[in-house]
């Protein structure tokens, strides 16, 4: 699922293309992707787009071809058309009227870009979740997912597993700096690949990331292998090194596999595998 910087680029690009345009028709391939009934779909039709804004992430008349298009949206000069690159089929699309009808859907984490650090702090403490999970959170925070949680850890050189009441203030202030730079830099980079084009690689893996979706490969810091906790769907990328002080963290899998002779150090996971 796209996150802030990938969002950000989208709407940097739509912004030049429909902003104060007339939506002209709405198709959709299936009913079941509305999830809402008032206002009326086609309500929307006839009518300009006035502002964009992100909550939480071609040709006229392009073909809705495929399972993966799911809405087209005609403009004058263009259509939108909605994908969905995933085989879960999680994509849905909501109508909503004014700003009570966009709060009703709105998560409430913090903008990590538009807060300070008291109001990040305490919106990240309102629980004690492992940073992560707090990170991830959108009722925590807004528009961090899966790519860019491991990123901001590696920057402040936290643990992913360290919990939120644990953290020192020296620490809440590295791991605010560390978000704010690495959204500010890959919203940067993102929009300059795209330039006057539009956004066309949606992926969680990029060039240039320090760990995420880096594993084995070395540690742009110290030159470590970088390692992974797998986990349902998901896994977090980090250095043991930077991270956790040398800590290799239990994978839930493996862990259970190899009970007492789970690697504890990088040492022993050297070792490990060397048997």
């Amino acid at each position: 699922m796209p996150e802030l910087p990938d969002i950000t680029a989208y709407l940097a690009a739509l912004e030049s293309r429909i902003l104060g345009q007339p939506l002209e028709r709405i198709r959709l391939a299936s009913p079941f992707l509305l999830r809402t009934v008032h206002p009326p779909l086609q309500d929307l039709e006839g009518r300009s787009v006035h502002k964009l804004r992100r909550i939480g992430k071609r040709p006229p008349g392009a073909k809705l071809a495929g399972r993966n298009s799911l809405a087209a949206f005609d403009f004058p000069d263009g259509c939108l058309v909605l994908t969905e690159a995933g085989s879960k089929r999680r994509a849905s699309l909501h109508v909503l009227s004014g700003e009570g009808g966009l709060r009703s859907v709105d998560p409430g984490g913090v903008e990590i870009l538009d807060c300070d650090l008291n109001s990040f702090r305490v919106a990240l403490t309102a629980e004690n979740r492992t940073l992560k999970r707090a990170l991830t959170d959108p009722r925590m925070v807004s528009g961090i997912g899966n790519a860019y949680s491991d990123e901001i850890l590696h920057a402040a050189q936290l643990s992913p597993i360290t919990l939120t009441h644990k953290l020192a203030p020296v620490e809440w202030e590295r791991l605010f700096a560390a978000a704010r730079s690495v959204l500010t830099f890959w919203i940067d980079r993102l929009q300059a690949e795209a330039g006057t084009g539009f956004p066309e690689k949606v992926t969680a893996f990029r060039e240039g990331m320090a760990v995420h979706g880096r594993y084995g490969q070395p540690c742009p810091r110290c030159g470590e292998k970088v390692l992974r906790i797998r986990y349902a769907e998901n896994e977090t990328n980090y250095c043991a090194r930077c991270q956790t002080d040398g800590k290799v963290l239990a994978d839930r899998a493996l862990s259970r596999l190899l009970g007492s002779d789970w690697p504890r150090t990088l040492e022993e996971l050297e070792a490990l595998k060397h048997r």
